[in-house]
């Protein structure tokens, strides 16, 4: 059984973006869909998101990787994600400003106390991808 409700998400990111806190950088992400232990996002790139050679900064791509992970792994079956015990990234391609990035992450597996996704950052124009990360999980109880 599904832990949260699609719109369950969907406030939930809102109440993060709406956070004085760092995870206001997240405010231009749009879930666009959840299922069992995967979920899609898109975001289109602003100047607010870049570096200074104007593409998608590595740090929000991290940021990205983590809080989709998790938010997949919130809408599975056992939910309850805690702190993160490792996360990598490979970063293959640049995006631009003006771009949709769209950002899938999948539970690939989930035991007692951990849990693995990957994510993965394509240019929704071109299918190119930017970055795929992966991002293990403790489970809170």
């Amino acid at each position: 059984m599904v832990s949260q409700s699609l719109n369950s998400l969907k406030q939930i990111m809102r109440a993060m973006v709406d956070s004085p806190g760092f995870d206001r950088v997240l405010n231009k992400v749009e879930i666009l869909s959840a299922t069992p232990g995967r979920v899609v996002c898109e975001i289109r790139v602003a100047e607010e998101h870049t570096n200074r050679v104007g593409t998608l900064h590595g740090g929000l791509t991290a940021t990205l990787i983590d809080v989709i992970s998790t938010t997949a792994i919130m809408y599975s079956e056992r939910g309850a994600p805690g702190v993160s015990v490792d996360m990598n990234i490979t970063y293959m391609n640049a995006a631009k400003v003006g771009e949709d990035v769209l950002i899938t992450a999948q539970v690939l597996k989930q035991g007692r106390t951990l849990a693995f996704a990957t994510v993965d950052l394509t240019n929704k124009a071109n299918g190119k991808l930017i970055a795929q990360g992966r991002h293990t999980k403790h489970l809170g109880s």
